[in-house]
């Protein structure tokens, strides 16, 4: 875990253990909290974009809108 948590390549860790698969290698290489947490703020998209949407601005299209 380790050696995984410092950024060593999983492919080298399995050779160190001998495991003939990186498979098992992948068995005991379980993230921790904190790579967990590293990996999702990486893989983060910010799905609310800071401008407004067009609609908004669309007066006769909220006036519709309204009438239901």
């Amino acid at each position: 875990m380790h050696l995984l948590q410092a950024g060593v390549n999983l492919v080298y860790i399995r050779d160190i253990l001998g495991h003939v698969s990186v498979q098992t290698t992948e068995i005991y290489a379980r993230a921790d909290s904190r790579q967990k947490r590293v990996a999702l703020e990486k893989a983060y998209v910010d799905v609310h974009p800071n401008e407004q949407p067009l609609w908004e601005n669309n007066e006769s299209l909220l006036s519709w809108l309204k009438k239901f």
